[in-house]
């Protein structure tokens, strides 16, 4: 994208100008020798994370807990089926808080006003009432879409496009935010088994509002803060905009309870519908983007290449995602809850994911800053990353194939092992997909190309609501086995087309 001026160090009308501007990109090092800001966004993250995957963590084993453990009494394949379509919600979304931080809000308030839905959400689903809990998922779904594309487009404002620190900045900013993934689940998930699941509920709210106040107090660290929208739309058309918005979000709501109330809106068909929608999303947006004239050409050819990185995005996440569904489902009947003599709750399985990627992280950002320009290319991360995460899922076959009565338990071990592998698969692909997109975006959509690479989460999400139904449908080995073989062909594939993919991306690494 080049050099990103700093709008937001100018004083704007009705505004304070900031005591200490920011540093300049490419100037600033007090933070790990990455930008100051870095540290602001990260924390943030952290608690976000915290609060969103801590809730994740046990919201499948509050679907399945009977109604009489204050559960939902519902199926495995059910429960995980919508706990993937809540997370295509999430990521679809992100479409719409792209566009309205590019054109109405600005960056900075994006992700203030994200995380107060966030924060209410959580508020929401800590109310011991069912009706709550689906209010409380839908203000996160709103929330998370307002605040995930626009902080990973702040933390790429940090950089010159040209800064080496940009994919090693991208891990250390990932490294911090697991460290909320990791602490969420223990905290929610000792809570939901000792006192609980609206306890664990509560908090993650607490968490949300603690990173909200992070953000707000650190907002001078944060380059591109200014209040005022980078391609904002002009005033007249704005008013118009945001009479749609409001107008089209009450007759969605009008519209959905009185289909509702009829009985044709069941959560099958409304699972269903998502995943139509997951699909058809990335489409459309993808060609908007290549007609639109504020599109370059150089920037046209930035996006053919862009397509298979968002693909290879889509399998993995499939995968990725599971490991709050049907992994935890796997760990709650069909593995131990003892190491070393300390039983734990099965959603404490969650952590290791998080504690592998905080440990990792680090790790991997060195080696990129010690290769500089002599490192992997941005789509042979991605591509081994999606590798990892099929095998995640194939080490899962002997693991489940060893079954000797109704009574047998997988070892630790394997589970434990199988996230060691995730962990360092969603280190390589989000980071270098993140850094990526904010390289490759073309600049009148800057905000709105992160968004799409959210929508590969969404599409991800969709087709796994689909799939997960077969889970206890079919034998486990069969079910880890073919996902995760699909998922190794297709990095492989993307290895394949590594040289097409070099020469297309050209400059970008």
């Amino acid at each position: 994208m080049g050099a990103v001026p700093l709008s937001g160090t100018e004083p704007q009308p009705g505004h304070a100008p900031p005591s200490q501007p920011p540093p300049e990109p490419g100037h600033d090092h007090s933070f790990f020798g990455q930008p100051r800001g870095l540290a602001t966004l990260s924390s943030l993250e952290i608690w976000e994370r915290f609060s969103f995957l801590g809730m994740q963590a046990i919201l499948v084993l509050y679907f399945t807990a009977a109604v009489n453990q204050d559960g939902l009494g519902m199926s495995p394949g059910a429960a995980a089926s919508i706990s993937a379509a809540y997370g295509t919600l999430v990521y679809l979304v992100s479409v719409a808080g792209g566009w309205l931080a590019d054109r109405i809000l600005g960056s900075y308030r994006a992700v203030l006003g994200g995380g107060i839905l966030i924060a209410l959400g959580h508020y929401s689903m800590a109310v011991p009432a069912a009706a709550m809990t689906w209010v409380g998922l839908g203000l996160i779904s709103l929330g998370t879409g307002l605040l995930k594309p626009n902080v990973a487009t702040l933390v790429g404002k940090l950089y010159r496009t040209e800064d080496q620190r940009r994919d090693a900045g991208f891990a250390l900013y990932y490294m911090c935010i697991n460290i909320g993934a990791f602490l969420g689940p223990l905290i929610t998930g000792w809570l939901g088994d000792h006192k609980g699941w609206h306890w664990g509920f509560s908090a993650a709210a607490v968490g949300m509002t603690l990173g909200l106040i992070q953000y707000v107090l650190g907002r001078r660290t944060i380059a591109g803060r200014t209040d005022a929208a980078e391609q904002a739309m002009p005033p007249a058309a704005m008013r118009r905009a945001v009479r749609m918005i409001v107008g089209g979000a009450l007759a969605v709501a009008v519209v959905a309870v009185i289909l509702g109330l009829s009985g044709w809106l069941t959560l099958d068909r409304t699972v269903d519908a998502l995943t139509i929608i997951s699909v058809l999303a990335p489409i459309v947006f993808f060609t908007v983007m290549f007609r639109s004239p504020r599109v370059t050409r150089a920037e046209r050819g930035h996006l053919r290449p862009y397509i298979v990185l968002f693909l290879a995005s889509v399998v993995f996440n499939f995968i990725l995602f599971q490991a709050y569904s049907t992994m935890i489902l796997l760990a709650s009947t069909n593995a131990k809850t003892e190491i070393f003599g300390y039983h734990f709750p099965a959603s404490w399985y969650a952590s290791a994911l998080g504690a592998f990627e905080v440990a990792l992280a680090p790790v991997v950002a060195a080696v990129w800053v010690r290769m500089g320009r002599h490192q992997p290319h941005a789509s042979n991360k991605i591509a081994i990353g999606t590798i990892l995460g099929g095998l995640s899922f194939l080490i899962m076959v002997p693991a489940t194939s060893g079954r000797t009565g109704s009574d047998w338990l997988m070892s630790v071990w394997w589970i434990v092992g199988s996230y060691a592998l995730l962990g360092l698969g969603d280190i390589l692909v989000e980071t270098s997909g993140m850094s990526a997109t904010t390289k490759l975006a073309p600049a009148a959509f800057a905000s709105q190309t992160m968004a799409l690479w959210f929508l590969s989460l969404a599409l991800a999400n969709g087709i796994q609501a689909q799939i997960v139904k077969l889970y206890g449908e079919v034998s486990d080995p069969a079910y880890f086995g073919v996902n995760g073989a699909i998922a190794v062909v297709a990095g492989l594939a993307v290895v394949a087309a590594a040289p097409w993919l070099k020469r297309t991306m050209h400059p970008v690494h």
